[in-house]
C-alpha cells in the first residue's frame, strides 16, 4: 500500500466543501510547529510620519472644542438654574406712574358698576390699555414719535419728542387709554421701549342721565365727584353692582319736562327732584344744563354744578308749608284762624306786601291757598324767634343735607343774634334764608308722611326692612298741610298743578334772585313747585325750581311758580304715575269719596265755643310777643332790617307766589 499525499484531496471528498477530515488551518500568522521566527523590517516614510502628526493635533483640538463647550453648557445649565430656580431674576420695578395703574384695585379686580333700582347699568369699567414708553431703549425717538402718529395721530408729535429725548426720563405715557385695535397696531410697530399696562375706562351708557348724581373718575380710576366720589371705596372693594334708588324712567321723565320748561321760558337753568315720602329714596334728581357723562373733563363748571344740592336759593313762599306746620303743631294756631291782611307790614322804609292783595283778614287755608306773605308773617309773630328756629333746625334746614353727595351745601341763614323780628317775618314766607332744593323737598316729606323725617337717600333701600326716621311733629298736623295743599291746587295759586285723575296736593314758591351788588333784580324770579301725589296717601313728592324765567304768552305774562313750574309737575306727575304703578281714578264713586277725604274749606267754622283768632283777638294766649305787637295795631311792625348783604341789602317783598 502506497503513502498518501497528506494535501492530496480525500476519494470521497466533496468538490466546493470543507473537508471534514482534514487538519484544522491554523488562523494566518500563527507560526507552524517546528518553524523558525522571521524579523520583519517596517519602513515608515516622512509624510506618514507627517500625517499622523496633524491627525493627532486634530484630536487634541477636537478634546480641547468638546472640553470647551462642555464648561460652556455647564456654566449655562448652572446660570439658568440659579436665575429661575435658586434666585430668581425678578423684572425690574415699574415708574411710579406706571405702578399706579397697574393697582390692585385696577388691575385685579375692575371698578363696581352703578345700576338704577331696575338694574339698569348707569356706570360700567370697560378694560382699556394704557401705553408708555421707556426712553433709555428707543434707539430712534424721532422715528418712534412718527410711526405712534400713524396709529394716534392726535399726539402732540414736538411735546412727545422733548419728553423722549429728556435727559434722565424713564416713563413717558404716550396714551392713558387705548382700544383693543389701536393696541394691536401699535404694538406691530415695534417700537423699543413701547409697553403696555392693563387699565380700565369708565364708561356711562346713558350719557347725560344723572350725569351730576354720577359724578366722574380722574385718569387714575378714583373718584372725583358725585357717587363716585363718595362710594369710591366700595365701588373698589366690592364686586358687586352698587344699586342706587334712581329709577332712570321716572329720571329721563323729570329732565324732560325741566328742559321742556327752561326752553319755553328761556331760563338760564333749572332743578328736579322726586322722592318716595315713605322712605327718602331719591327717584330722580336732575340739574340744567347738564353734559355727557363721559365727557366730563370737557364739561363747563355751569354743567358740572348740581343746583339740586349744591346751589342754595331762597325758597320763597314753598316756605309757607312750614311756617303754617310750625304754627299748628305748636297748638297755638288752628285752620279757622284769621289773620290782618287789609294792609302792607312795614318795615323801616320796606314793606310786605301780597302779590295778590285781597285787603281783609284771611283764614290759614286761605293765607296757604292765596299764598300770602302777610299772612305769614303775621303767623311767624305769635310763633316767635325761638319757636321758629327750634322748628327749622329739626327739620334739617341749619345742617347739611345728609345725602350721599360730597357736593351738598350748607344752607345760608342768619345768626342766633342777628335773627330779629324782621327776619321771623321774612323767613315765614321764604326769603332771608337759602337753602338747597333738597333741603326744601326733605323737610317737606314730613308734612306728608305723617311726620316722619327721613335722611334723604340714592341708595336702594330694600322694601321689606323699614328704614328709620325722626318723629318731628303731630301726625294731625301732617294730615292738616295735606289738606292744605290740596286746597292750594283746587283754588290758589296751584291750579296749574292739577292733573286729570289724580289727586295732586302742591305749593308754590316765587323769590326773587339776588343780584351780586345786593338786594334784589327787578323781575327776574325763581319760580318753584312742590307737588305730592296722591294726596290722600301721598306716596310721592316731587319739586321743580326754574331759574330766571322769561314770562311770556305761555306764562301769560308771569314768571311766578304757579305759571311756569305746577305745569312742569303736572306733565311729570301724569307721564311717572303709571311707571310707578299708580293708575289714574276713574270711579265717580272712589274719585267722591277721596276728594271728601281731604276736603278743608277756605273758611273754616271754629267748633262751638272756641273762639277763633280775627278782629279784636289777633294774638292767643302764649304768643311770643302778643301784647307789645298789639298796641302797635294788631300786629302791624316798623322794624330794621338785620344788618346783612347774605341775602340783600333791601327787600323787595312783594312776590308771594
Amino acid at each position: 500500500m502506497s503513502e498518501r499525499d497528506p494535501n492530496a484531496p480525500r476519494p470521497d471528498a466533496v468538490p466546493g466543501r470543507p473537508d471534514r477530515h482534514a487538519e484544522p488551518v491554523p488562523p494566518p500568522g500563527t507560526p507552524r510547529a517546528g518553524a523558525i521566527p522571521r524579523l520583519e523590517t517596517v519602513r515608515v516614510t516622512a509624510p506618514d510620519l507627517a500625517r499622523r502628526a496633524a491627525l493627532e493635533t486634530s484630536r487634541r483640538r477636537l478634546l480641547g472644542a468638546a472640553a470647551g463647550f462642555a464648561g460652556l453648557f455647564t456654566a449655562l445649565i448652572a446660570k439658568l438654574t440659579d436665575a429661575t430656580v435658586i434666585n430668581p431674576v425678578k423684572p425690574p420695578p415699574l415708574p411710579r406712574a406706571a405702578a399706579a395703574v397697574r393697582s390692585p384695585g385696577l388691575a385685579d379686580r375692575p371698578r363696581s358698576m352703578m345700576v338704577d333700582r331696575n338694574g339698569e347699568i348707569l356706570a360700567v369699567s370697560l378694560p382699556t390699555a394704557a401705553v408708555y414708553a421707556d426712553p433709555r431703549e428707543m434707539m430712534d425717538p424721532a422715528g418712534a414719535v412718527r410711526q405712534l402718529q400713524t396709529v394716534l395721530p392726535w399726539l402732540d408729535g414736538p411735546a412727545l419728542l422733548a419728553e423722549f429725548t429728556t435727559p434722565g426720563r424713564e416713563f413717558v405715557y404716550i396714551a392713558r387709554e387705548v382700544g383693543p385695535e389701536q393696541e394691536l397696531r401699535i404694538n406691530d410697530l415695534g417700537i423699543p421701549g413701547v409697553n403696555f399696562l392693563p387699565a380700565e375706562a369708565r364708561h356711562y351708557p346713558l350719557g347725560r342721565t344723572a350725569c351730576q348724581v354720577l359724578g366722574a373718575v380722574d385718569i387714575d380710576g378714583h373718584g372725583i365727584a358725585g357717587l363716585e366720589k363718595s362710594q369710591n371705596r366700595r365701588l373698589r372693594e366690592d364686586p358687586n353692582p352698587l344699586r342706587l334708588s334712581l329709577d332712570v324712567r321716572v329720571q329721563a321723565v323729570l329732565r324732560d319736562e325741566m328742559a321742556r320748561t327752561r326752553d319755553d321760558f328761556q331760563a338760564i337753568g333749572a332743578a328736579g327732584i322726586i322722592m318716595n315720602v315713605l322712605t327718602g329714596e331719591v327717584l330722580a334728581m336732575a340739574s340744567l344744563p347738564d353734559y355727557d357723562a363721559n365727557k366730563y373733563a370737557y364739561a363747563s363748571p355751569a354743567a358740572r354744578f348740581n343746583r339740586a344740592v349744591t346751589g342754595v336759593y331762597e325758597p320763597g313762599s314753598a316756605f309757607k308749608l312750614q311756617t303754617a306746620g310750625m304754627a299748628l303743631d305748636s297748638g297755638l294756631v288752628h285752620v279757622w284762624d284769621r289773620f290782618n291782611t287789609t294792609h302792607p307790614i312795614y318795615i323801616g322804609r320796606f314793606a310786605i306786601t301780597d302779590f295778590d292783595p285781597v285787603h281783609r283778614w284771611l283764614y290759614l287755608p286761605e293765607v296757604i291757598a292765596y299764598s300770602s306773605n302777610i299772612g305769614a308773617a303775621r303767623i311767624a309773630l305769635i310763633l316767635g324767634k325761638d319757636r321758629q328756629r327750634a322748628w327749622l333746625k329739626k327739620l334739617g334746614f341749619f345742617d347739611r343735607c345728609p345725602i350721599e353727595l360730597p357736593e351738598a351745601a350748607m344752607p345760608l341763614l342768619h345768626s342766633d343774634a342777628g335773627w330779629g323780628k324782621a327776619t321771623v317775618m321774612t323767613v315765614a314766607f321764604g326769603n332771608g334764608i337759602a337753602i338747597t332744593p333738597l333741603h326744601l323737598l326733605a323737610g317737606t316729606v314730613p308734612e306728608l308722611n305723617g311726620g316722619v323725617l327721613f335722611a334723604p337717600t340714592l341708595l336702594y333701600q330694600d322694601p321689606a326692612i323699614p328704614r328709620p326716621g325722626s318723629a318731628v311733629m303731630n301726625p294731625d298736623t301732617s294730615d292738616t298741610i295735606r289738606r292744605l295743599m290740596r286746597d292750594v291746587v283746587l283754588y290758589g295759586t296751584g291750579i296749574f298743578g292739577r292733573v286729570p285723575g289724580y289727586f295732586v296736593g302742591g305749593k308754590t314758591g316765587t323769590a326773587q334772585v339776588v343780584s351780586q351788588h345786593g338786594g334784589y333784580r327787578h323781575h327776574t324770579n325763581r319760580a318753584g313747585f312742590i307737588g305730592a301725589f296722591p294726596i290722600n296717601a301721598p306716596r310721592y313728592a316731587l319739586y321743580i325750581m326754574v331759574d330766571s324765567p322769561k314770562a311770556n304768552a305761555l306764562s301769560q305774562g308771569y314768571s311766578t311758580g304757579g305759571e311756569i313750574s305746577a305745569p312742569a309737575v303736572a306733565r311729570t306727575i301724569a307721564r311717572i304715575a303709571p311707571m310707578l304703578g299708580l293708575l289714574p281714578v276713574t270711579d265717580p264713586a272712589e274719585k267722591k269719596a277721596i276728594a271728601e277725604s281731604v276736603a278743608l274749606p277756605l273758611e273754616p267754622t271754629p267748633p262751638p265755643g272756641v273762639i277763633a283768632l280775627g278782629p279784636g283777638h289777633p294774638f292767643p294766649t302764649g304768643a311770643a310777643d302778643g301784647p307789645a305787637a298789639a298796641r302797635r295795631g294788631r300786629g302791624t311792625q316798623t322794624l330794621p332790617l338785620p344788618p346783612t348783604r347774605r341775602y340783600a341789602d333791601s327787600h323787595d317783598l312783594s312776590p308771594g307766589r
